[in-house]
């Protein structure tokens, strides 16, 4: 057995007092309470389903598997290609949504986000998801072929980059260690949200599954800022992270570095490059809240939705008396059906038909065939409403194509 001191991940959180980092915080619970008052919150749920989606999308893209949002679309209607890899990512991304959802739902271990029972919730939840030919490593030396067993610690040893994980016997101490140093008790609100970004690079850090490692981190990461009333359905701290890649994956090299000198706090790493990380995390979750917050502002929101349904209208897609509705479901959440058949200006039977249209191409929702309408948010309406939220991918001609 190879003895390695829990203190080898030391610092933990940065110490002492950090006002640039107090500050960043308090910008973050500012701008992200702002976001959500600006949305009714049963449109919150609604972009909630698509930000599902988009995690999944850029959390996939920082691991190298780029699956198209369309492919995502239909795997959420269990419409599989019939090439395996491609199905296999398909798969992959289905798993994704569906973990986040127990998340969003509150379906998920009633312990703290940072507890190793949650994490390995996590895991075991995304990899019982995943078909088998995922569920399987190559040993890039040996060649050799080692199964992942979800929600169970790595029995390997592994390198990451120029970094050595602690070896599997330790593997338990290290999240020991981790659990006690996030736990929430000990800590205030702004530590608790610096800690989310601190646990996010010493998660990878311990590297404590053979695979899954990324995604499990990103997921822990959208669950502790949940808990803590800054993060929400309406923005993705993956978006973030994956068109900051580079960024992204160099500052968590640097926090794995030894500290550089007397200077350089008192722990075996760095905490300057600790500090480097956080700064960078919660200026990202900043950005993407930014970001969402100018998309979802009321007017521009508004005349988005105008200018999409005056195109559609002119196009013969969607009957006049479309806008007035949607509108209305932005505004106020949900439209009654006979508020909506006033709105159309027509008659029973026509209203009916603008009512149908819009249910048909997703546009709004219901429970029911009498029950309330709720604003939808379907991929083809995304470039026009939610202009760069994905990549130029060109939506809606690529499923003209398909």
């Amino acid at each position: 057995m190879i003895y390695e001191p829990v203190g080898l991940m030391e610092p933990m959180i940065p110490s002492g007092n950090h006002t640039e980092l107090d500050d960043i915080v308090l910008e973050l619970v500012q701008k992200s309470s702002q976001l959500a008052s600006q949305v009714h919150p049963i449109v919150q749920f609604s972009v909630g389903e698509l930000v599902r989606s988009l995690n999944c999308y850029y959390s996939n893209l920082i691991e190298g598997h780029n699956t198209h949002p369309w492919d995502i679309e239909r795997a959420l209607l269990e419409d599989y290609s019939k090439q395996p890899e491609k199905r296999n990512l398909q798969l992959e991304a289905k798993a994704h949504i569906e973990v986040q959802k127990l998340i969003d739902e509150n379906s998920v271990p009633k312990t703290y986000p940072s507890t190793k029972s949650y994490i390995f919730w996590l895991h075991q939840e995304f990899c019982n998801r995943l078909p088998a030919e995922l569920l399987k490593v190559e040993n890039p030396e040996t060649k050799e072929i080692v199964n992942v067993v979800p929600g169970e610690y790595r029995t390997r040893t592994v390198r990451v980059g120029y970094h050595v994980p602690p070896h599997p016997e330790n593997l338990e101490v290290f999240m020991h260690r981790f659990e006690e140093a996030y736990n929430p008790e000990g800590l205030s609100k702004s530590k608790r949200i610096i800690a989310a970004a601190a646990s996010h690079h010493r998660l990878l850090w311990i590297h404590p599954f053979l695979d899954g490692n990324g995604r499990v981190t990103r997921l822990m990461s959208y669950a502790i800022l949940l808990k803590e009333s800054v993060g929400s359905y309406l923005w993705s701290i993956s978006r973030g992270l994956a068109r900051n890649v580079r960024e992204y994956k160099q500052l968590l090299m640097q926090a794995d570095e030894n500290r550089h000198g007397d200077l350089d706090g008192r722990g075996t790493l760095s905490e300057s490059t600790l500090m480097n990380f956080c700064k960078f995390f919660l200026a990202t979750c900043i950005d993407q809240v930014n970001y969402m917050s100018s998309l979802l502002q009321l007017n521009s929101f508004i005349d988005r939705l105008e200018r999409y349904s005056k195109e559609e209208i002119q196009a013969k897609q969607l009957p006049r008396g479309s806008f007035s509705i949607l509108r209305e479901a932005f505004l106020m959440g949900e439209v009654k059906r006979n508020k909506a058949t006033e709105l159309t200006g027509y008659k029973d039977r026509m209203a009916r038909e603008v009512i149908s249209t819009l249910l048909k191409k997703g546009l709004v929702k219901s429970n029911h065939h009498k029950d309330t309408l709720r604003l939808a948010f379907p991929l083809e309406a995304v470039e026009k409403w939610f202009p760069g939220l994905y990549p130029e991918l060109n939506l809606s001609k690529i499923k003209l194509s398909l």
